[in-house]
């Protein structure tokens, strides 16, 4: 059961990072009459999930290539191999970014931001993949709480109503597709523990863990921000629009918590391309790490806010097919066998 927590705390900081923790992926993907389509997420995720995690546990696998080919056969595999290379390295530039746009609400400049996230990034890596479980395992709880509890704040606040009109729900496709926007990093990381596991009771408790946490807060989030949408576009990063006007320590708490959400999904992303290039050249880690940040940070001057929307929403579709694949693949290991 410790191991499931463990790896349901990894799941988490994979997928709470810039985007999310911000708040800019919710408010990109979801907005008004989403609560359905938050639901229909919830349930998808802890399928895809659980699938992704029984794959890896069954093939041993350290990196997330067997994954692939089991999942959309060998031909395909190697196109998400690569898709999934252009994935990481694109989403840990936003990660990067988002680094540098947290800091400057403390009038750190932007390349300062940068440079000091960056410098932190590879010195991680010097540990091996236990520094990397541990750190998740001592940030992920605090920033959850955090988030519910500034924005249960918020909205207690302001008598906010939690009716769901499900006559009002238009927006339930975007579900599949913030679904799959998460799937390639899920893969990427999960890929690399299936050595780790002991067995599927861990799956079970990841999956079903990280779907029913990610489920509560989208909804409580999206909540929020749908009651803040018209000073949204004030704000680089939506979640700052909510804290605005809360106590300092409030607003301390949960920029230091955001930007380590940052952090790890930063790791995280390193780590999926560090473990998939590390039969290939067999350098450390932290050397990979190194030269994988060098090559990210000048593509950071396109802006946080502008990268989302622009990468997200096209990951989202592109991931489209790989999702079907891991939803149908117990229905379609059953027909096989």
């Amino acid at each position: 059961m410790k191991s499931g927590f463990k790896w349901m705390f990894l799941i988490l900081g994979t997928i709470i990072g810039a985007g999310y923790a911000s708040g800019r992926e919710i408010w990109q993907f979801f907005g008004f009459e989403s609560g359905l389509a938050i639901c229909i997420f919830t349930v998808i995720f802890i399928i895809a999930v659980y699938v992704i995690m029984k794959i890896s546990y069954e093939e041993r696998s350290n990196h997330f290539f067997p994954v692939l080919e089991r999942l959309v056969g060998r031909k395909l595999s190697y196109v998400y191999d690569v898709l999934i290379v252009v994935y990481l390295f694109s989403t840990t530039i936003v990660m990067i970014a988002g680094g540098g746009a947290t800091l400057e609400a403390f009038f750190v400049p932007y390349w300062g931001g940068i440079l000091f996230f960056s410098v932190l990034l590879v010195l991680l890596f010097l540990s091996n993949i236990n520094g990397i479980i541990r750190l998740n395992v001592f940030i992920i709880p605090m920033l959850v709480l955090g988030l519910i509890y500034a924005l249960l704040t918020f909205n207690f606040s302001n008598h906010h109503s939690w009716m769901l009109d499900l006559t009002k729900q238009y927006n339930w496709p975007s579900a599949f597709t913030f679904t799959s926007l998460n799937i390639l990093p899920l893969i990427a990381v999960l890929s690399a523990i299936g050595k780790e596991m002991k067995d599927l009771k861990e799956a079970k408790i990841a999956s079903i863990g990280s779907g029913i946490v990610l489920g509560v807060i989208s909804f409580i989030y999206n909540e929020t921000l749908v009651q803040m949408a018209d000073y949204l576009a004030e704000y680089e990063i939506p979640l700052f629009a909510i804290l605005n006007g809360s106590p300092f320590a409030v607003f301390l708490f949960m920029s230091i918590m955001l930007w380590l959400a940052i952090y790890t999904t930063a790791v995280s992303g390193i780590f999926g391309l560090a473990s998939r290039f590390k039969e290939i050249s067999n350098l450390p880690y932290w050397v990979m790490a190194f030269v994988f940040v060098l090559l990210m940070i000048p593509f950071t001057s396109f802006g946080f806010s502008n990268l989302v929307a622009i990468l997200y929403p096209l990951y989202g579709l592109i991931n489209l097919y790989l999702l079907v694949s891991i939803l149908l693949y117990p229905i379609m290991g059953r027909y096989r066998t």
